[in-house]
């Protein structure tokens, strides 16, 4: 009999108890707005922009609603406006084009390399082509391309970079944090990713005009005072008028669940490592599957896993991933032709009027991606991997390319 994985792929680890304690406290003396403060009290949003700022070296943090939120805010406060052509790797989900449209401006999509970061080539191409000022770089799925020649190219097109590091919080490229190369870097603490507050957002940078403006942005009124990750009074007298509100705070709640999971990072960054280096381990050269490679230089985050099966026909991807999921591996394929659940892909984003783009096209038909949420064990992940390579194995010997039915998942 075949073997089947019963464990959960979308369970998390529990807040730890320091999170719920300060949370319980919030709740009792019910202060949850940022600026709800009794006497001298310092509220938990600020103290949690003032530590992450610490953790990540930046000068300025911000909290927000959600990653979304504090994209949008990036890109507001870069002066992105309506109808403006906004660069982004094709390889991502669908809140990265979503915040740059939800400014009326234009995702402008740019082709991804089989190491699943962003073709440098295409990216001068489509620069060039349509005149943008700023590229909001996915860090998609924790994969790190070289920042230093990104960072390098960027300057000379004069590109302002926005790193959204939704998957890569506490990965470091050459020992510099992810979301430190660019202008302004974006976090997300949604569920499925590094630190847990079911939904919320961070933004850093080390430039003053800039974090006074997203500040403004997110919903200060003229309360800016109580921040503590930001910049001085004189800063914000020159922008106050001129900024819109557009509320999108963190709150006081979340930001309690949050503070402890800061020291946490580099420990979760180990585990996830070791997980993800047991399902490297035990997909390493089975017949069909292509593994990613990761840089010397990049210091990831493994809380996902990806392979590629490379010149696959639709038919038999789908066979495979629903004989897996009959075992139960939940598994994404990113080149299906309509989106499904989480998984999207940059041709289903009709109201950006992508191009097509034949490389990016080429890659995502083949490229499986899974969770590797940190309840797994090593067990658990040398399972999975032997279902998959078995999974793999039944899935390139078919004559029959009929897709087997897959269970419905909760």
């Amino acid at each position: 009999m075949s073997e089947r994985f019963t464990g959960s792929f979308t369970q998390q680890e529990p807040i730890p108890e320091a999170g719920i304690a300060a949370a319980l406290a919030v709740m009792r003396h019910g202060r949850l707005h940022r600026y709800n403060t009794a006497g001298d009290e310092i509220a938990e949003a600020a103290l949690l922009e003032e530590e992450f700022a610490v953790y990540t070296g930046a000068r300025f943090c911000l909290g927000l609603a959600s990653g979304g939120a504090a994209m949008a805010c990036a890109l507001r406060a870069c002066g992105v406006k309506a109808g403006d052509p906004v660069l982004s790797n094709a390889f991502t989900l669908a809140p990265v084009p979503g915040a740059i449209a939800s400014l009326g401006a234009r995702p402008v999509f740019v082709e991804v390399t089989e190491d699943l970061t962003i073709d440098f080539a295409h990216l001068e191409a489509q620069a060039k082509a349509t005149g943008a000022k700023v590229l909001l770089l996915s860090h998609m799925r924790g994969h790190v391309c070289d920042m230093e020649a990104l960072v390098a190219l960027c300057d000379r097109l004069g590109l302002r970079v926005i790193e959204d590091c939704a998957h890569t919080m506490g990965a470091k490229w050459k020992d510099v944090p992810s979301g430190r190369h660019g202008a302004i870097g974006c976090y997300s603490t949604q569920t499925y990713k590094h630190m847990n507050s079911g939904e919320g957002g961070l933004l850093v940078t080390d430039d003053e005009e800039l974090a006074a403006r997203a500040v403004l942005l997110s919903g200060s009124y003229m309360l800016y005072a109580r921040h503590r990750a930001a910049p001085s009074a004189e800063v914000f007298e020159r922008l106050r008028l001129d900024i819109p509100n557009i509320s999108s705070r963190m709150d006081n709640l979340r930001a309690a669940i949050l503070r402890p999971q800061i020291a946490m990072l580099d420990d979760r960054r180990a585990r996830w490592r070791a997980l993800y280096q047991g399902m490297e381990a035990g997909l390493a050269g089975v017949a069909g599957v292509h593994l990613i490679p990761r840089p010397q230089a990049e210091d990831y985050v493994g809380s996902s896993f990806q392979f590629l099966l490379q010149g696959w026909e639709p038919a038999r991807v789908a066979r495979f991933v629903a004989g897996a999921a009959a075992r139960g591996v939940e598994l994404k394929w990113f080149g299906a032709t309509d989106p499904q659940g989480f998984t999207s892909r940059y041709a289903h984003w009709r109201y950006a009027a992508p191009e097509v783009l034949p490389q990016t096209d080429r890659v995502l038909a083949g490229l499986i991606d899974m969770r590797l949420p940190l309840t797994f064990v090593p067990e658990d992940v040398a399972q999975i991997a032997r279902i998959i390579a078995d999974e793999v194995a039944q899935a390139a010997a078919a004559r029959d390319l009929a897709p087997v039915a897959a269970p419905v998942a909760d």
